[in-house]
C-alpha cells in the first residue's frame, strides 16, 4: 500500500518473486499531470496508479518508456504524461476508472493487480502545528511547517471492494516506502482500509524511506515515521521494519542537503522498546538518485513472507500473497 516512486521502485524487485502481489495505491494526488486530468476530466488521479502499472508491466522496455514519456511542448499536452493521458481515455472509453485500470492491466501483462484505495478522487488536508490548515496533496509538502495531522475529504470515503478482499486476504501486508503523509498515510485514512488493516493476522512489514523529505519529514527517525503513523491511526500496526543502515558518501549527502533532505536515522532501541522487529542492511543505490536497492529489499520482504507462512496454520492451500 501507497503511492509515489517509492512503491513503484519496491515493485519492480519484488514482482520477479513467487508471490501473488496486490498494489493498492492512493487516489490523493492532485500535483502536475494528474492534478490536470482530476480537475478537467473529473477523475481519480492517475499518476501514481501508472507508475505502479508500468512497474508491474510484463512488456518490452519500449512500452514502458511509452508509459513514462511526458511532453516537453505543445499546447495542452505540455507536462502530460501519456500513460496518464492512456488511462484518462480508457475511463472514458469504458466509463469507469476502476475498469480502465484492469484493461490497462491485462493489456501490459501486469503481474499480480493494481487496485486504487478509493474508486473516487478524495482530497487530502493537512492541520500544521500552529493550526492552519493546507488543503492539497501537493502544496502540503510546500507550506514548509510541521505537520501535525492529515485526514481526507471527505472523511467516510468508500474503499474499493477489491482492494478490502485483497488486505483481508492477504499473508502479508506492506507499506511504503514512499511520503508518509502524502501517500502511505492517505491509503489508511480510509476508514474501513485502515480497520482491515488493523484486523488482518497478516504479517505486516514497514518499509523507511532511506531520506527525509522536506516539509514532511524534516529531521524525521526511523521512530518518527512509525510514530506518526501511531498517532493517526492509534495502534502498533507493524510486526517488521525494513531500514537501511548503509552508508551514504558525503557527495551524495551534500547534494541531497541542498535540497533540504538527510538520511533517515535509525534509531533502534526506540524501535525495539516499542516492539518493533528490526530489518537493516545497505539497502541504497546511487545513480541520478537516491533508491531502494530493489533486489535487496525483494530478498528480505520474500524471506520474511517465506518464514512467516511456514509459522502460520495451515489455510487453503493458496500461495502467499503480499
Amino acid at each position: 500500500m501507497g503511492g509515489g516512486t517509492g512503491l513503484s521502485v519496491m515493485l519492480r524487485g519484488l514482482k520477479e518473486k513467487p508471490l501473488d502481489i496486490t498494489a493498492i495505491v492512493t487516489v490523493a494526488d492532485d500535483g502536475g499531470s494528474s492534478g490536470i486530468l482530476r480537475s478537467e476530466l473529473q477523475m481519480p488521479p492517475p499518476g501514481d496508479i501508472r507508475n505502479v502499472l508500468t512497474a508491474m508491466a510484463d512488456v518490452e522496455p519500449l512500452m514502458a518508456d511509452i508509459m513514462r514519456y511526458r511532453f516537453s511542448n505543445g499546447e495542452g499536452l505540455a507536462g502530460h504524461s501519456l500513460g496518464n493521458l492512456i488511462l484518462a481515455a480508457l475511463t472514458d472509453i469504458s466509463g469507469d476508472f476502476v475498469t480502465a485500470v484492469r484493461e490497462l492491466s491485462r493489456l501490459f501483462a501486469v503481474r499480480g493487480r493494481v487496485l486504487p484505495a478509493a474508486g473516487d478522487a478524495v482530497v487530502l488536508h493537512a492541520e500544521m502545528a500552529d493550526g492552519s490548515i493546507i488543503t492539497g496533496e501537493s502544496k502540503i509538502p510546500e507550506a514548509g511547517g510541521v505537520i501535525k495531522r492529515v485526514f481526507l475529504e471527505p472523511a467516510n470515503v468508500e474503499p474499493l471492494p477489491e482492494a478490502l478482499q485483497a488486505i483481508e486476504e492477504a499473508d502479508a501486508i506492506l507499506l511504503g516506502p514512499g511520503s508518509l503523509y502524502t501517500s502511505i498515510l492517505p491509503n489508511l485514512l480510509v476508514p474501513k482500509l485502515a480497520d482491515a488493516v488493523v484486523n488482518s493476522s497478516a504479517i505486516k512489514i514497514f518499509v523507511c524511506n532511506v531520506m527525509t523529505q522536506p516539509g514532511e519529514t524534516d529531521n524525521y527517525t526511523v521512530s518518527d515515521h512509525l510514530q506518526a503513523v501511531y498517532d493517526h491511526i492509534g495502534l502498533h500496526l507493524f510486526d517488521y521494519v525494513i531500514v537501511n543502515d548503509g552508508e551514504i558518501p558525503e557527495q551524495v549527502q551534500s547534494k541531497y542537503a541542498e535540497k533540504g533532505a538527510r538520511p533517515v536515522q535509525l534509531d533502534r532501541e526506540a524501535l525495539e522498546g516499542n516492539r518493533y522487529k528490526v530489518i537493516a542492511d545497505k539497502l541504497v543505490l546511487f545513480r541520478t538518485y537516491l533508491r531502494h536497492d530493489t533486489d535487496k529489499l525483494s530478498h528480505h520482504i520474500y524471506q520474511l513472507v517465506q518464514d512467516w507462512m511456514t509459522r502460520k496454520p495451515v489455510g487453503d492451500g493458496s500461495g502467499p500473497e503480499a
